[in-house]
């Protein structure tokens, strides 16, 4: 079985995850893979039936769904907000291409620093493979409950624990510390959602295998998804023999056509913003947002 984290605060190391953070962000592109799950994620959205007029993307820099969100929700105003600084100017600084009908750029930049109050409100929170990256996603679920209206959904995806397995086995072999830190079991994501407030929550997952024509390039792009964050990690700088060694095992197991495989468990979920039940006798605070929001609500549950 593949580690996984316990329910609850992740052991991440937050000076790796800045570091990875800053070197993606130095990046021309976005990570290939991420993008992909974008698309995978956006056709989730489709049984959903949700027309959300104001879209969160939570990290939407390293989620690589600005355009994938556009095409799925073309008339949603579109809010990054993203991990630091360095990001929240890279989307600031997005070009419109004019070859294209819908702008590149989001309708507004935050990062996850700024105030509830000064993000806003909207109907969907997105966030597409940076769960992973967050030391305490419970106290983020909370968050996006806040952020949500009344029906308003959280839609996400994350690597899940059996990501790499193939990788943690070689190092395993080798007697090296794991190369990844652990992953949430999507059964422990949903109930955190239930404890978050979240209604109806569905999670589901599935494996991809990506194959590389050799170990170098292999490195080379995992190197691009991000780091592992992992506290106790290998504490210092690997040697060039240290790397030989990796390249020739990691070549030892190829396929007989010369590739290399690895697994990535992708974790979807998504959750509903349900209104809040009133008691008798009991004292409620409600905000005039979420009050309007629940005079506009629909009362059959089928019209979502």
């Amino acid at each position: 079985m593949a580690p996984s984290e316990p329910r609850g605060a992740r052991c991440l190391d937050a000076v790796a995850v800045e570091a990875a953070l800053r070197r993606l962000a130095r990046a021309p592109g976005l990570p290939w893979l991420h993008g992909e799950v974008a698309r995978r994620m956006a056709q989730r959205l489709e049984p959903i039936r949700l027309k959300p007029q104001r879209v969160l993307d939570w990290w939407g820099g390293p989620g690589a769904s600005a355009e994938v969100l556009r095409e799925a929700l073309p008339d949603a105003e579109r809010v990054a907000v993203e991990p630091d600084r360095r990001w929240a100017a890279r989307a600031a600084a997005a070009p419109t291409p004019w070859w294209r009908p819908w702008r590149r750029a989001p309708a507004a930049v935050f990062t996850a620093a700024d105030s509830d109050a000064a993000i806003g409100s909207g109907q969907l929170v997105w966030s597409n493979m940076t769960l992973h990256a967050v030391a305490d996603p419970p106290a983020l679920f909370a968050r996006w409950q806040r952020l949500l209206e009344i029906d308003g959904v959280v839609l996400f995806s994350c690597l899940g624990p059996g990501t790499l397995r193939e990788l943690r086995e070689l190092y395993a072999e080798l007697g090296w510390p794991s190369p990844t830190p652990g992953f949430i079991d999507m059964h422990d994501l949903g109930d955190m959602l239930v404890e978050s407030g979240f209604a109806e929550p569905v999670l589901d997952q599935e494996t991809l295998t990506l194959r590389w024509r050799g170990a170098e390039a292999l490195l080379d792009e995992l190197r691009t998804l991000g780091a592992n964050a992992a506290p106790d990690r290998h504490p210092g700088l690997r040697t060039p023999a240290w790397r030989r060694r990796l390249v020739d095992a990691l070549t030892a197991r190829a396929a007989p056509d010369g590739s290399i495989g690895l697994s990535f468990e992708i974790a979807y979920g998504h959750g509903f913003k349900a209104a809040p039940r009133l008691r008798p006798g009991e004292p409620q605070a409600v905000s005039l947002d979420e009050m309007r929001a629940m005079v506009r609500r629909p009362r059959d549950p089928g019209s979502r």
